[in-house]
């Protein structure tokens, strides 16, 4: 692996860079090996121009800290004049330096200080002394520092400071940088879990993921199976860390990598004090208190990992059974324990109870945590755990989109129905298997027969809630609010039962533009969530479902920041809870491109394909969502098959969702150059959408008319629904719509306001080309105002291709864009014309050209509209 382009740091290469040009104090960087102490100190020296200062980079060696001068040997020249004495030497050596700066600031850096010989770091206390000078450097956290280079931070000379870790975004750049391409977001979070933001051991472990095959790509799209072979280059680092170990040191070592967090005073029942201490001392674990808690952990992820593969199979078996021993005896206090006591169980194969196992897997799974719920359900059903086991075990491997498994598994239980009860659960997880894992629309009719047939209410009622939302995504949508609101009448129905009978109508209501009613209906189901999570912890999928559509629909861009920087989106990923987790990345999708940036669009779905490449249930919305970017960005070939893998994954189960990808679909047509066939579609599916009462869609819909300058075709609606759904956008779009069909030129400049505020900033950017191109066409004053406000907004819009943005690009010729950029970066006329080769008296016929055309009358207002031109292709 070659190395990589450097990312990230953006805070700390800014501190570094303002120490090494402000004149001031320097700065010093300490840091454990392989955080990036070194190239980061590198990375600014290269940036300094060497024309306006003396840039000297030097770094000390370990081989040659004995020898005079061994660590400035890069920078002091080759013959030292003979004769002199130490202090002379040393002189001699200020002098030299000052000598080849030539009158500009020195900027000394010093890699690795710690290891610099005496004379060099008297040297480098005596530079940063001289005035004019500024010294950087880089220090091993933990090692010793010779004196003259710890009196620079003691005297004020530098500022000192610990390099921190690199962060999670910083890290998942990093990765695509290795890669080639993005880490899918669980993977990265994982490998920065292991490496801790060290780049060192994040190369090492992205080495030892290729070396073993297990990371896969997918729509462009890296993914990380979890599993990992260390490489000897890997290992090596992490002995190296551990070293020598006695053998009551290692037991409490070993104990701690499968025991983690382990709370001391258990740890203290096996251990000696002593070993426990000296594995302390040495940095092997390190002990977190909290109130009145002392845990134990590992003082690095990475030494578990090769503990536990170096600790033979009978005594990982023992230590386990022994960990488990230890927490049953002492009383399971804590929340996790009886699921950490499963586990250990589980791993040393002393699993017997079906009871706890059931209990275990139930709770990793309303931890969204589904490998890990697979497993004990799995052991649940092999040693007896009969009907609930299998219920459990069926529903996980639904989830794990292995829906033939989950059905045979259903399937092999139903002689064991012996109470209405169990035929309500039996009928919930068949309907999800049969009608979301593989298809069967029949298994509503099914469902609703089995309901009938059952005697007691609350079982009835539990079955009822089901069925209400999957007649919603078969969309009978009169047939699901009748049962969604008799579940909510009847008071047996338990909190799971409720809680699907809200989203139900919630995501109604939603589509319908009442936002207000589907906001009510959502909180009331947050607000129960402790209470259905543990009955049917997939209820959440709903509930994000109807949350999605309505912040979606509402243009709510904080409002879907806020629900993906929830728990359940972090417990999604980590927990391979794909459905969870990819649909979150539609989201964040649809958000990117709202706000126009299609780039990140385009990642999050492509993330969300990916992740959900294996199963239906979202998959379709993912391709049409990929598509509907890439239509953006005038790709139609990617646009194309986006939208063709979205028809082929579409699930029939899922006609919901039908707003979102015949949308996708109209933009696909405009990319590919049909925007009267767009058109046309867009009328038939408004049309459709007033028929099924989606009022919010239907807005959506009829916004891309006025999008494509068909303003006529849509404005008497949109009054309409101004006041039927609810928000500030229909009246933004009115606004829009009106001043793009004859309407005032600045109706379209408050629009594209209005729509700024919200954070919309592809539709501000859309309306604002409208403005400046019709007041272009009757040579209205207002051009001039329009093309700073387009420019200003296109910053925001990166890549975006859309009729609008196009038709609202000023037509400068290359040569009057080439003076024009030129003029708005503050060079003079006289200066262009020297650099073009072009008279005084032509520069300044193509700058009033370029003013005439773009209706500005400054150098000032200049810049601001030529930033709604593309940039100029590069020669």
């Amino acid at each position: 692996m070659s190395l990589w382009s450097f990312v990230g740091r953006a805070e700390e290469l800014d501190r570094l860079s303002a120490a090494a040009t402000g004149g001031g104090r320097g700065l010093i960087l300490s840091g454990s090996a392989g955080i990036g102490k070194s190239r980061l100190l590198r990375e600014v020296v290269d940036r300094l121009p060497t024309e306006t200062y003396a840039v000297w980079f030097a770094s000390g060696s370990i081989s040659a800290a004995g020898l005079p001068f061994a660590g400035l040997a890069q920078v002091l020249p080759a013959e030292q004049p003979p004769g002199l004495s130490p202090s002379a030497l040393l002189r001699w050596a200020v002098e030299s330096l000052r000598q080849r700066a030539a009158g500009r600031p020195i900027v000394l850096a010093i890699d690795d200080a710690h290891l610099l010989d005496p004379s060099s770091a008297a040297v480098t206390n005596l530079i940063a002394r001289s005035g004019r000078a500024t010294v950087l450097g880089t220090l091993r956290s933990g090692e010793p520092v010779p004196l003259p280079v710890r009196a620079l931070w003691a005297d004020d000379l530098v500022e000192h400071e610990e390099l921190r870790p690199l962060s999670v975004p910083d890290t998942a750049g990093l990765l695509t940088e290795m890669l080639g391409g993005p880490l899918d977001p669980p993977s990265a979070e994982r490998l920065w879990r292991l490496s801790e933001g060290n780049p060192l051991l994040l190369r090492e472990l992205v080495i030892a993921a290729q070396s073993g095959h297990e990371l896969t790509q997918a729509y462009g799209v890296w993914r990380w199976t979890g599993r990992l072979e260390l490489a000897p280059s890997l290992t090596d680092l992490i002995d190296t860390r551990i070293g020598a170990l006695s053998p009551q040191v290692r037991a409490v070592v070993e104990l701690v990598a499968f025991g983690q967090p382990i709370g001391l005073r258990l740890l203290l029942r096996t251990t000696r004090p002593d070993d426990v201490e000296t594995a302390e001392e040495r940095g092997l674990i390190r002990v977190v208190v909290d109130d009145r808690r002392h845990d134990v952990h590992l003082a690095h992820p990475l030494y578990g990992e090769v503990v536990r593969r170096r600790c033979p199979v009978t005594r990982a078996q023992r230590l386990q059974a022994q960990l488990a021993t230890l927490v049953e005896r002492a009383g399971a206090r804590r929340r996790d324990d009886l699921l950490r006591v499963a586990v250990w169980r589980l791993e040393s194969d002393t699993a017997d109870d079906p009871a706890v196992l059931l209990t275990a897997a139930a709770q990793a799974f309303a931890g969204y945590d589904i490998p890990l719920a697979d497993r004990l359900a799995a052991r649940a059903l092999a040693v007896g755990g009969g009907f609930a086991a299998a219920e459990l075990m069926a529903t996980i491997l639904m989830f794990r989109d292995e829906p033939e498994r989950a059905l045979v598994i259903i399937e092999s239980v139903r002689d064991e129905i012996t109470t209405d009860e169990r035929r309500s659960h039996w009928l919930m997880v068949f309907g999800l298997v049969a009608y979301w894992g593989l298809g069967q629309e029949s298994t509503v009719e099914e469902l609703a027969a089995g309901a009938e047939q059952l005697p007691d209410p609350a079982a009835r009622v539990r079955v009822n809630s089901f069925e209400a939302i999957m007649r919603l995504h078969r969309l009978e949508c009169d047939a699901a609010l009748r049962l969604a609101r008799s579940v909510l009448d009847r008071p047996v129905a338990s909190p799971a039962a409720h809680g699907l009978a809200q989203c139900t109508i919630a995501h109604l209501q939603a589509a319908q533009g009442d936002f207000t009613g589907s906001t009510r209906a959502i909180t009331r189901v947050e607000a129960d969530a402790t209470r259905w999570r543990a009955e049917l912890p997939y209820l959440q999928l709903a509930l994000e479902l109807a949350r999605g559509t309505r912040l979606v629909l509402a243009g709510d861009l904080a409002g879907i920041d806020a629900i993906v920087a929830e728990e359940f989106a972090d417990l999604a990923d980590a927990g391979d809870f794909r459905l969870g987790s990819g649909y979150l990345s539609v989201i964040r999708a649809q958000a990117a491109r709202l706000r126009g940036r299609l780039d990140e669009a385009v990642r999050h779905s492509r993330q969300a394909c990916a992740v959900l490449a294996s199963g239906r249930v979202f998959a379709g919305l993912a391709h049409a969502e990929r598509a509907y970017a890439a239509a953006l960005r005038n790709e139609p070939v990617e646009a194309r098959v986006a939208m063709t893998d979205s028809d082929r994954a579409q699930a029939p189960g899922m006609a919901i969702l039908y707003p979102w990808r015949e949308q996708a679909r109209c933009w696909v047509a405009v990319a590919e150059g049909d925007q009267a066939g767009a058109v046309a579609m867009l009328l038939e599916l408004a049309s459709r959408l007033r028929a099924d009462g989606f009022a919010g869609h239907e807005l959506l819909v009829l916004h891309d008319l006025v999008r494509l300058d068909r303003a006529e075709l849509a404005a008497d609606r949109l009054a309409e629904l101004v006041g039927q759904v609810e928000g500030p956008l229909p009246a933004l779009v009115l606004r829009q719509a009106r001043g793009a069909s004859g309407g005032p030129y600045g109706e379209l400049m408050r629009a594209a306001n209005g729509f700024a505020e919200l954070g919309l900033y592809l539709f501000a950017a859309e309306s604002a080309a409208m403005a400046v191109h019709r007041s272009r066409v009757a040579r209205a004053p207002l051009v001039g105002q329009a093309n700073v406000l387009l420019g200003e907004l296109m910053q925001h819009c990166a890549e975006v291709h859309t009729p609008a943005l196009l038709a609202g690009q000023p037509r400068l010729t290359d040569r009057e864009n080439q003076v024009a950029r030129l003029a708005a970066a503050g060079v003079a006329s006289k200066d262009i014309a020297e650099r073009l080769f072009l008279s005084p008296r032509t520069v300044e016929n193509h700058l009033q050209r370029a003013y005439g055309k773009l209706g500005v009358t400054s150098r000032t207002e200049l810049a601001s509209a030529l930033r709604a031109l593309p940039p100029p292709a590069v020669q």
